[in-house]
């Protein structure tokens, strides 16, 4: 093996291995299928780490059912990503001085077809560097031909049960790319903006209501101003009409819960066509739906002429000249709101009245709902069943269409009259409704929302509407991992689909995880300056690299100056390479069951640190074993028989963890196992044995076979966390265990072995190590150099500590450097000595000669004092009634085992202070 441990030397040959042989592949010849739907990223992404972390988890979860001998199938692929793939596209013809409407839709298709071939994808090549277990061989993009088919499928069939179906209905729009767009593509940040009062006056009436709005120019589509019916202010003025001002035409007063009294006014204007709360009020009293602007946000005929064809922000300006001219607008105030804006345009979004298709949910939903209430789906955690069924219980009709050319276009046609018909293609509508070549037929010119396509993933990649073998293998699949961000977007509408089509659930369980944010908790955004690219985090990048990427990015230029300077604070020196393995723990160290996980660089950087420590151990190991004899007969070696005995507890850990999702439980006890026992105890326990004289050659061999054993059975425990440094240290150890194995990928992961567990050497062991670190203790407290030799006085030991020292020689002296150990009857005088306890026991290093006299005299008056203020606090707890009457007996005995335990080490400190003090 190489000296040192180079990530980026390893990576790379592993990966094109593995995937070039086609471990990534299922084996059918499992002991259970199991299957995970990689949730297509998409088609014009970049991985980011979000990607990371969740990707992260699914190959663990892949790698280890594996290797459990599971036919497990990882089944990937990408999403066409409709609006931001032809916003990709269209942006490079308009350096080219082409619009999309000069070459029309057939050849700008052919276009987009042309990129993803030559620059789509990727991030399906960032996805290999993180190690993921794919089976690329089955890889899917939602427009491939068979995908394709079975969404058109599903469209006709849900169409023709009357579940999908056309209407006039309120949508996020977005200006730019002129189109629909879901809530999940609208960023809702906070800025700073206004509230503009205006004075509504009431027909008839000396009155008037004052409403606040900030969106002074959509009063040209009110149709009511609201009033809560409870409000004593306002409730006898309802069913009166106010004139609205800069129009001739008068609008109703109503009364609506709506209406809050303790916000602004408590009187609200009614914009049914431009809120969506309006809406929702305006459906309830049956207002008129104005719609003011056009598609891309400019006002329309519906407004006064001196108003029409304005942008919506140069009307707003013209609408408060005039309501401040005719004294209406009685005050501004600065108002923080939160403004929609389009993911990928960067635009206002507005709400907007269009003809969309829309997918009725109802009757969907229900049987959604019932499969998680029967237990047929386990959400984890399971708080999350809550938030599910609250939205299920009140959902909407999902607005299926968008105004875009790239997708899956709308398998609807017109004839003439406007009446539609639905099917796969022209021939089939034909057939389908005995269609004359005489009546003319034009396709629908929108495409399906990419949600569409990938609720139907679960099945359509394994062949639906086919009875594939796949199909009949893998579906339903074993277990989503998702973020809670799109359970309503993704994870309920793949349950209502598979249900559906499929008449299952799509998978049995979901795993929700939480969101990666930076390390202050704060949600990672380009404009923050604040993103983290994965790959850099594995690669590395100088300061201006990443600068320059940064800032480079952004959408909003004018925060340059300021990114560029957070992040030369942040990362003087840039960023160090760190390696996969160490991204890939870390994030698992971070899976825990909260919502907002914060991504810590210095765990990453301890990560690192933690695969040098393996690799060195392996190092140690192989210098060790190499062309050396190796027994594989049980150990009669105590520290061997300890750490096989810890090695099997890990492993029950391990299998328990990995079956709750509890990544972050996981990685504690690999690290706890592999760095604190294996390697700073275990490699040091095995010098003694190793380099002994007085050890047998059995005793050598057995030791040295327990070395590479449990080293094999470390990789193997963490290859699904990380794969890399797992293989390449398999490699090198699996000849001298005489393992034939390709890879360990293939490797049965470990299994607990009762029959291993040896409690009395544990406990043995958990002795010796206490002694040792009282030994260390006392050298760093008394500044005594590590290869200094010093003997060692042991007073009031049990008798079983006798005998567990004159059993432990060897290991004692090699581990705290001893020159002698001493055992003192109760009748022998200890010499001035620093003293650690264990238990009863003190361990006793004489002063003379090592150490200051003054500095061990101020430590000891550091543990008195400390000693001294607890057993004032034992005392006044045990002296309080209050205490002493109400709480449990057991914690009782427990504070006064404790008093008793500090007042006899304060005893004993106060004797090595008279002690020292006679030097």
């Amino acid at each position: 093996m190489d000296k040192t441990y180079q990530p980026h030397s390893i990576e790379k040959q592993c990966y094109d291995t593995w995937e070039a042989k086609g471990y990534f592949s299922p084996t059918e010849d499992g002991k259970e299928n199991y299957c995970i739907m990689l949730p297509p990223p998409n088609v014009t992404g970049h991985l980011h780490m979000g990607h990371g972390f969740q990707q992260t988890l699914m190959d663990a979860l892949s790698r280890y059912h594996r290797m459990k001998g599971d036919n497990t199938l990882w089944q990937g692929g990408t999403d066409h990503a409709g609006i931001a793939t032809q916003m990709v596209v269209e942006r490079q013809m308009q350096e080219q001085g082409i619009k999309r409407t000069d070459i029309g839709r057939e050849a700008f298709t052919e276009k987009v077809w042309q990129w993803k071939e030559s620059s789509g994808n990727a991030i399906t090549r960032q996805i290999r560097r993180l190690g993921a277990s794919i089976d690329w061989q089955r890889e899917c993009f939602t427009m491939d031909d068979d995908l394709s088919s079975a969404v058109l499928d599903v469209f006709e069939k849900l169409y023709d049960e009357g579940l999908i179906y056309r209407g006039t209905r309120l949508v996020n729009w977005d200006p730019k790319f002129h189109t629909a767009i879901s809530d999940l593509e609208v960023l809702n940040e906070e800025e700073q903006g206004h509230l503009w009062y205006l004075r509504y006056p009431v027909i008839d009436s000396d009155e008037s209501l004052v409403v606040a709005t900030s969106r002074p120019e959509t009063l040209f589509g009110d149709s009511a101003v609201a009033v809560n019916p409870s409000d004593e202010r306002y409730k006898h003025l309802i069913g009166q009409r106010i004139a609205l001002p800069l129009t001739d035409r008068t609008i109703p007063i109503i009364g609506d819960d709506h209406a809050n009294p303790e916000f602004g006014t408590g009187c609200v204007k009614i914009t049914p066509a431009h809120d969506f709360n309006d809406y929702e009020v305006g459906k309830r009293h049956n207002l008129p739906l104005i719609n003011i602007l056009t598609k891309d946000a400019h006002l329309n005929d519906q407004v006064p002429t001196n108003y029409q064809g304005l942008e919506r922000f140069a009307a707003r300006e013209k609408v408060v000249e005039a309501l401040t001219a005719q004294k209406i607008l009685v005050k501004i105030e600065s108002h923080t709101v939160k403004i929609p804006r389009g993911d990928r345009s960067g635009v206002v979004i507005e709400p907007y009245l269009t003809d969309q298709w829309y997918v009725q949910m109802k009757p969907l939903a229900d049987p959604a709902i019932d499969a998680v209430k029967t237990g047929k789906i386990k959400f984890v955690p399971d708080n999350w069943n809550k938030i599910y069924f609250n939205w299920l219980e009140n959902i909407e009709d999902w607005c299926i269409s968008r105004q875009l050319w790239w997708g899956h276009r709308i398998p609807a046609w017109y004839d003439q009259e406007g009446k539609v018909y639905v099917g796969k293609d022209e021939a089939h509508v034909r057939e389908k409704y005995q269609l004359g070549k005489e009546i003319q037929l034009e396709q629908d010119q929108d495409v399906l929302d990419t949600w569409f396509s990938s609720a139907l993933w679960p099945f359509t990649t394994l062949g639906w509407p086919e009875k594939t073998k796949e199909l009949n293998l893998f579906y339903p699949s074993s277990v989503l991992v998702t973020g809670f961000d799109i359970i309503f977007f993704w994870v309920a509408r793949m349950i209502m689909m598979g249900l559906k089509f499929m008449d299952d659930v799509p998978f049995k369980e979901v795993y929700v995880h939480g969101l990666i944010r930076d390390g202050e908790g704060q949600k990672m955004s380009k404009s923050k300056g604040n993103v983290l690219d994965p790959i850099d985090l594995i690669d590395g990048i100088d300061l201006e690299s990443l600068v320059e990427k940064r800032t480079q990015s952004m959408m909003q230029p004018h925060l340059a100056k300021k990114i560029e300077k957070a992040t030369r604070k942040q990362f003087p020196d840039g960023i160090e390479q760190a390696g996969c393995d160490a991204l890939r723990f870390t994030y698992c160290a971070m899976a825990s069951y909260s919502q907002s996980i914060r991504f810590d660089l210095q765990r990453l950087e301890s990560n690192r640190n933690f695969c040098n420590k393996l690799w060195n151990a392996t190092r140690y190991v192989l210098m060790n074993t190499e062309d050396h004899a190796l027994d594989q007969t049980p150990s009669s070696n105590l520290v061997d028989q300890w750490i096989l005995s810890k090695l099997q507890h890990t492993i029950e850990q391990a299998h328990h963890h990995f079956e709750s999702y509890r990544f972050d439980l996981l990685t504690q006890c690999l690290y706890e196992f592999i760095w604190n026992e294996y390697c700073d105890w275990y490699l040091e326990l095995s010098k003694p044995i190793i380099y002994s004289e007085q050890c047998t050659d059995t005793q050598k061999a057995q030791a040295r076979y327990t070395l590479l054993y449990v080293l094999d059975n470390i990789v193997r425990l963490l290859h699904p966390l990380m794969p890399f440094i797992s293989e390449t240290i398999w490699q090198q150890i699996k000849t001298p265990l005489g393992n034939t194995g390709e890879t360990i990928m293939l490797q049965a992961y470990p299994a607990k072995d009762s029959g291993l567990i040896q409690l009395d050497a544990e406990e043995n062991v958990a002795w010796l190590k206490e002694i040792v670190i009282g030994i260390r203790t006392i050298r760093s407290e008394m500044n005594v150099s590590p290869a200094k030799a010093v003997p060692l006085f042991v007073a009031n030991g049990s008798k079983q500590d006798q005998q567990r020292l004159n059993a432990n020689h060897d290991y004692l002296t090699a581990l705290a450097k001893l020159s002698a150990i001493t055992w003192l009857d109760k009748d022998q005088e200890a010499p001035v000595a620093a003293t650690a306890l264990i238990g009863d026991m003190e361990l006793l290093i004489p002063l003379a000669g090592l150490i200051d006299k003054e500095a061990e005299l101020a430590r000891l008056a550091k543990e008195v004092a400390k000693l001294e203020g607890e057993i004032k606090r034992f005392e006044g707890k045990l002296n309080n009634p209050n205490f002493v009457d109400r709480a449990p007996a057991d914690v009782v005995a427990s504070e006064k085992q404790k008093l008793l335990e500090c007042q006899k080490q304060l005893e004993q400190f106060k004797q090595q202070v008279v002690k020292i003090s006679g030097l």
